[in-house]
Parts: C-alpha cells; sequence; structure tokens
C-alpha cells in the first residue's frame, strides 16, 4: 500500500510524517490480558501529580498546531489522541471494541499521536495524506457527516476516507475484516515514530493474530 504527504499539507505543517503498518488480522473479542494493558495505561495516567498535563504533551500541542495551519479549530475538531487522552483523565476509560481498534487505542494513548484504522478490503488505489477541499463530507464512525474542508485526511481514489480527528465507515474495520492499514499521524516530526510502529506491529501480531506485518514511514 503506498502512501503519499501532498505537498500543499507539508508547507502548511512542514514536520508531517507517518508510521505506516499493513497485516493480515482477526479483529474479534479482545483477550484479557490486551485489556489488562489498557487499563494499565489509564491507570498510570490518572495516579499522575497532575493527570491533565498529558493533554499539553509536545505531540498533541504539534497536532492543534496543525489543524489551526490547515484552518481547523483545534478545539472543535480534536485529534483522536487528544480525544482518547481526555477520556482517560475524565475517568471515563479507553472505548473497548475489538482487539485491532483496541490496540490501536493502546498505541495512540502510549504515543500521544492520532491513529488511522482502514479495512484494506474497502481501500481503493494509493492514499494521500492532504487537507480537505470545499464541499467533501464524510460520514464518520458513530458520527455526524463532518465538514472536512481544511481538515487533515487520507482520501485513496474514491475520495476521503480518514483522517486524525474521525474515520470514516467505508473503510471501517469490523469482524469481518482480515487485512488492514494503520497509520500513525505525527505533526512534530519523525522522531520516535520507527518505536511506535514497532510497537504496533507488536501487538497486533500479540493480540489479533497479525501476520504478514510491513513497516513503513513517510515524511
Amino acid at each position: 500500500m503506498n502512501v503519499t504527504i501532498d505537498p500543499k499539507l507539508k508547507t502548511k505543517c512542514p514536520r508531517t510524517a507517518l508510521g505506516c503498518v499493513t497485516a493480515r488480522v482477526e479483529a474479534g473479542a479482545s483477550p484479557a490480558a490486551l485489556l489488562e494493558e489498557m487499563k494499565a495505561r489509564e491507570t498510570e495516567i490518572q495516579k499522575l501529580p497532575f493527570p491533565r498535563g498529558v493533554l499539553e504533551s509536545p505531540q498533541i500541542v504539534a497536532a492543534r498546531a496543525a489543524y489551526k495551519a490547515l484552518g481547523k479549530d483545534p478545539a472543535r475538531y480534536r485529534g483522536s489522541a487528544e480525544a482518547l487522552l481526555r477520556r482517560v483523565v475524565a475517568g471515563k476509560g479507553l472505548p473497548q471494541i475489538n482487539s485491532v481498534l483496541d490496540v490501536i487505542n493502546l498505541v495512540s494513548v502510549e504515543s500521544r499521536l492520532p491513529v488511522g484504522l482502514y479495512d484494506l478490503g474497502h481501500v481503493t488505489g494509493e492514499i494521500v495524506f492532504r487537507a480537505g477541499l470545499a464541499g467533501e463530507t464524510y460520514k464518520g464512525i458513530g458520527k455526524y457527516d463532518l465538514n472536512l474542508e481544511g481538515l487533515p485526511l487520507f482520501a485513496d481514489t474514491a475520495g476521503p476516507h480518514g483522517s486524525p480527528t474521525s474515520d470514516s465507515e467505508r473503510t471501517m474495520v469490523t469482524a469481518a475484516t482480515k487485512e488492514v492499514l494503520a497509520v500513525i499521524v505525527s505533526f512534530g516530526g519523525a522522531e520516535n515514530l520507527d518505536r511506535w510502529t514497532q510497537r504496533l506491529a507488536a501487538l497486533l501480531k500479540q493480540y489479533a493474530s497479525g501476520t504478514e506485518i510491513v513497516t513503513s514511514s513517510v515524511s
């Protein structure tokens, strides 16, 4: 799967980098050990002297700055990592969906970076990471139609299908999914991206029967 970054987005957000992982998976119920890891991360954050401090992590601040540079209000359109961390800080915990999505959310909380997840069976052609155009929308997972203008997003030849804020129903992962692409989005540079792609790959292998795993980076 070829993923590129649009030069126009790169001009406005020059430190943008992506960490990509493709794998064949089984999206079943999360095993107890994965749920325990998720709970452990929640507890670590909640026991910090100032838990809300995680919301000012450099990765979160960089994402907000990128959204602002692209013309999106970062208080209204939050990156998924910030949204997850806000849930944890508020004591609501991480959502439990299936083994693949739970792995993605775990890595997002650990890295403080948004992670997009796509069913490759529903992706057409190559993928580009770019800013949304006027009039572009899609139905977010469990949400209303998102106004994509100015939002950083992933688009294949059929159009936009995901963003660091909310992915679309078209390429969402379900129990029937067999092959996925996960993309870790960093607006603050490529440092540590390899660490997180390797972590994601290892967790998919351990908890989602991941095979044929390939990691790569784009910057």
